[in-house]
């Protein structure tokens, strides 16, 4: 194994896994990320975890806690709510920048010459429904929270538009049970792939999203008029408010509208179940077929490369195919042949976490474009454009929906592109943004809670992912000679202290690709460890705990057919799309 693990290593510095017929290239992939497995996991807890609370074994055993306690049996806390993230370099190299290293650069400067969208650069290969869904993911898989109680200040450079001298941004909470000089972070939402992001984390959100008790039918609250039935006040404290904009809601009232025809299906199927049976089973099954679309749908339209068209169908599916395993089931153990799903847990060389570093490679603000055109799938109005505030907000969002509805909303969505992750291109109202109490410029913010929270700067990040580290600015400045100056002018010559993010959107992408090979190391990493630390996906994923109906649901949708139980009005567009994710063609009109 580590002579197969060092091979595909030196193959992939000297000629690249993405060079490689798509084949070799899977293995070359499977023995870096091997490799990874080996060197880049760290638990910050360093196996003393925190007790988990009690609950009944009828509670966990086939069902997922609300906070995400007791995926592991063995270790009840691991992955659950309120718990550190974990890292993917070395804990020595992971420590947060004090000051003045967490200003230097200044983060403002780096916003405005290297990372502000000067024009806008699309992404030619996907649809804006595909940076709504990315955002819709990441509000599963963490949220730091803000402590109020500590600002960072980062300064105004002269001459700047700024109105103040600072910038204030409130400070990420430090876990004040971290070892002395080696501050860790708490994930607020659950470290498990189980769609926290439309159940929450806690009893008390999921009590607030369900119907009454007395309705007896397992479901989440959708109005009369099929809009999401939570009050502003339920959003803003489980830290969506912030986020909420007409992309969100819709991936939103998608899939809590799939919830409830899962319920339907289990009513059916299950009618002495009582509420809560149904709801669990719903989510658990809901939750699968997200990680499930996002493994084998939106991945391949983002990262669309025929290596990666067979490997994210091999996490899934496995070499072997979907209709094999729809055939004769698993063909023995390993998760080549089979895929992930039903395989055996395996949290490989530390306790399962989402990690800093992973949150940072997914920091993809410029897929978000500053301004939309809604266009009618039928034809019979003119198009109307809108800015990004027109659409963000909860009152603005479900006034837009309402206004157009959810069929041109989706369609307009799904015909226009999003922006391309490069620099230059982050969005222009982030640069100055009202969050729920505060004005920043969240592309700055980006910059600073790297720093913050010790992700190591480009170059030792990439050396700790045993890549070559860049030796010129030329190097990471997406070929343009003046933006190449301008980093040299902004980082004082020292390519060392180049910003992850900025190294990460300036350097050349694979063929396909939109996003950089650096961030897609810790994606070959995490993808896979998402899916083989989780027991509902691995030795849980059977039809005992999701029962038959459940996993017929989740091997039979995908998310068109998804979109066409919601909206069967986009039938004739969706009709010969083979990716949602991909631009949707226009509706021809007499």
């Amino acid at each position: 194994m580590r002579s197969f693990i060092k091979a595909s290593e030196v193959v992939d510095r000297r000629i690249g896994w993405d060079k490689l017929p798509p084949w070799l290239g899977i293995g070359v992939l499977v023995g870096i990320r091997d490799a990874l497995r080996e060197h880049n996991l760290y638990d910050t807890y360093e196996g003393d975890p925190p007790a988990a609370p009690a609950h009944y074994p009828a509670e966990y055993l086939t069902n997922r806690t609300a906070d995400g306690s007791y995926n592991d049996l063995a270790e009840p806390s691991m992955g659950m709510a309120n718990t550190r993230f974990g890292r993917n370099v070395a804990p020595a190299l992971g420590r947060p920048e004090p000051p003045p290293g967490l200003m230097d650069p200044n983060p403002r400067l780096v916003s405005t010459e290297l990372l502000l969208r000067d024009e806008f650069r699309p992404a030619e290969t996907l649809n804006i429904l595909a940076a709504a869904w990315l955002q819709f993911e990441t509000h599963d898989w963490f949220s730091h929270g803000t402590d109020d109680n500590r600002m960072l200040k980062i300064p105004v450079p002269e001459g700047d538009d700024w109105d103040g001298e600072t910038i204030d941004v409130p400070a990420t909470p430090v876990d004040p049970q971290s070892p002395p000089g080696r501050p860790s972070f708490v994930n607020r939402e659950t470290h498990w792939w189980d769609a926290s992001q439309i159940y929450g984390s806690s009893v008390e959100f999921q009590q607030h999203i369900r119907t009454p008790a007395e309705c007896n039918d397992g479901k989440v609250r959708i109005d009369q008029d099929g809009f999401i039935d939570v009050a502003p006040a339920v959003i803003q404290s489980s830290g969506g408010a912030d986020g909420w904009w007409v992309g969100f809601e819709l991936m939103g009232t998608i899939f809590m509208r799939e919830h409830n025809a899962i319920c339907d299906r289990l009513r059916a199927a299950y009618p002495e179940w009582t509420g809560d049976q149904i709801f669990n089973k719903a989510r658990l099954i809901n939750a699968a077929l997200l990680a499930k679309i996002h493994t084998v749908e939106w991945t391949p339209a983002i990262l669309d490369h025929p290596t990666l068209h067979i490997g994210m169908r091999a996490n899934w599916f496995g070499l072997a195919g979907e209709k094999v395993g729809q055939l004769v089931g698993r063909i023995g153990a390993s998760d080549l042949v089979s895929g992930i799903p039903g395989s055996q847990t395996d949290h490989h060389s530390a306790a399962y976490s989402i990690t800093e570093d992973f949150v940072t490679v997914y920091r993809m603000h410029p897929l978000i474009p500053d301004d939309y055109t809604f266009e009618p799938i039928t034809g019979d109005s003119a198009p109307q454009g809108l800015s990004f505030g027109d659409l963000h907000g909860v009152a603005n969002s479900r006034g837009v929906l309402k206004r157009l509805g959810m069929t041109n909303c989706l369609y307009s969505l799904g015909i226009a592109h999003p922006g391309a992750v490069t620099l230059h291109n982050s969005p222009k109202f982030m640069r100055q943004f009202h969050s729920e109490k505060h004005l920043i410029d969240l592309i700055a913010v980006d910059i600073l809670r790297s720093r913050e929270r010790g992700v190591p700067r480009y170059n030792e990040f990439r050396r700790q992912l045993r890549l070559k580290p860049a030796t010129s600015f030329e190097e990471i400045s997406g070929g343009d000679r003046a933006t190449a100056e301008k980093m040299r002018e902004i980082y004082g010559g020292d390519i060392e202290k180049v910003d992850t993010t900025v190294g990460m959107f300036g350097e050349k992408l694979p063929p396909g690709f939109g996003f950089s090979d650096t961030a897609f190391r810790i994606f070959v990493l995490m993808a896979t460890r998402r899916l083989k630390s989780d027991r509902f996906y691995t030795v849980d994923f059977t039809p005992q705990v999701y029962t038959p109906e459940g996993m017929a649901w989740i091997a039979d949708n995908t998310m068109t057919s998804v979109l066409l139980r919601h909206d069967p009005a986009l039938e004739p567009v969706l009709r010969n799309v083979k990716n949602p994710f991909a631009p949707w063609p226009r509706m021809r009109h007499a």
